[in-house]
């Protein structure tokens, strides 16, 4: 039900690996990155620890002076930028992208709104947190994951290297037991392979070890080195305030051109017609009666175009009688066959009412247009605080959004009021279209 129905996705092949995945993670490069963020996890966190601790310390002992304030500003200061290098660590080395924390924001320019932004900012706050939460995980992280990798690979080559103890130190092996009477050496093949297998077991283990522990260092990164909660709402309300602008000036647009290029100029017609005829009434009454039987033919023609403009800035039928009848009117206009069942306790809020329905409208459109379907149903119901909409065709297939301007579109319209658009459109069909909005009754 996009703009290209049945051209078919662009699949795209996993490479194929002959290993699985347990065998290949000591040597990927996806393990490699996350040992290099563990290791140099340690170092960065007590240069942070460091900065935080002292910086906060000396500016709480000034606060009696006006020194204070300002060195406290200046820690705040430090630990964000510390927190760019997280973010960017993390990005590199991880793939965790963590957006920007929410700007500081001074009332007004000078050192001193500065200050007072730095201090006020929630982001500064828990970016100092983050300093002395992350140095403890830091230094257990560092000792488990180093422990396990070089316990692993060391006792994996010991097959490798075990001859330097016989040949340098005088033993027969690594010593895996020793006191004043009785010592024990993996010193024969059985030992040294069961030594090996133990330091296999290491191996494989620790890729999977490192990711758990990154895995909780994303975390950290993620809830106190990126925007808080409130702030990436304000952001999305901020983004669907611009959606919902642009979307009512395309529709202005839409409807002037409709007007100018539809109604309007068929009226402009209408009326040099009327006035030929009305010259011609006393001369030749019968190219006069023509002319305006014409005439009365393209009022008609205005008519419905005017009665379609207005059905498509908000039906009739939808404020009289509801979805069901509504959809039921947009269901008869399609080309292809279309069964409706609206099965609401209520009616939802005028506004959640107007989107469904122009939701649906717009995909019976495309299924009319681009899928080639021979039948389509549309399901309307409530789920607990959300209005289900469901439109399925038997068509081609091969629908996809970010190939679609219209579905783009239909889609920012529902992010504008906390709603999703959910497709799915295999190549060779069906497609199954469902769109959520909140319940606002």
């Amino acid at each position: 039900m996009a703009t290209e129905y049945g051209q078919g996705f662009a699949h795209r092949s996993a490479p194929h690996h002959r290993l699985p995945a347990a065998l290949r993670a000591p040597v990927e490069g996806r393990s490699l990155r996350e040992f290099a963020y563990v290791l140099l996890g340690l170092p960065i966190a007590v240069v942070l620890l460091t900065w935080t601790v002292s910086m906060v310390a000396l500016g709480a002992g000034l606060l009696v002076t006006f020194l204070g304030i300002p060195v406290l500003a200046v820690a705040l200061a430090g630990c964000r930028g510390f927190g760019v290098l997280e973010r960017a660590r993390a990005r590199g080395l991880l793939g965790l992208e963590v957006a920007e924390p929410e700007p500081l924001r001074p009332r007004t320019p000078g050192p001193a709104a500065w200050t007072a932004a730095l201090l006020k900012s929630g982001a500064s706050w828990r970016h100092a947190l983050y300093a002395l939460v992350q140095f403890p995980w830091a230094v257990f992280s560092f000792s488990v994951a180093l422990a396990f990798w070089t316990c692993g690979w060391t006792l994996l080559t010991y097959p490798l290297w075990f001859w330097v103890f016989p040949a340098y130190a005088g033993e027969g092996g690594l010593q895996l037991y020793g006191d004043a009477h009785h010592s024990v050496y993996l010193d024969n093949p059985f030992e040294i392979g069961v030594t090996a297998l133990v330091g296999l077991v290491f191996t494989l283990v620790t890729p999977w070890l490192v990711r758990a522990l990154t895995t909780v260092d994303g975390l950290l990164v993620r809830g106190l080195l990126g925007p808080s909660p409130l702030s990436a709402r304000v952001v999305e309300l901020e983004s669907d305030r611009g959606a919902v602008v642009d979307t009512a000036a395309a529709d202005l647009r839409r409807i002037e051109r409709d007007l100018h290029d539809g109604a309007q100029a068929r009226l402009v017609n209408l009326a040099m017609d009327l006035g030929l005829a009305k010259e011609k009434l006393r001369e030749d009454p019968d190219t006069a009666a023509r002319m305006v039987e014409e005439a009365h033919g393209e009022v008609k023609t205005a008519l419905q175009e005017l009665r379609d403009l207005a059905r498509g800035i908000h039906p009739a039928v939808l404020t009289d009688r509801g979805l069901d009848a509504a959809l039921s009117s947009v269901a008869s206009r399609c080309p292809v066959p279309v069964r409706v069942e609206v099965d609401l306790p209520a009616r939802p809020a005028p506004a959640i009412e107007g989107i469904a329905y122009f939701t649906v409208s717009e995909l019976l459109q495309n299924v009319g247009k681009h899928s080639r379907a021979r039948s389509a149903a549309v399901d309307v119901w409530r789920s607990a605080d959300r209005l289900m909409l469901q439109v399925t065709d038997d068509g081609v297939g091969g629908a996809d959004v970010s190939r679609s301007s219209g579905l783009a579109g239909l889609t920012a319209r529902l992010d504008a009021v906390d709603g999703v658009l959910l497709m799915d459109s295999p190549a060779g069909g069906p497609t199954r279209v469902i769109a959520e909005l909140p319940w606002r009754g």
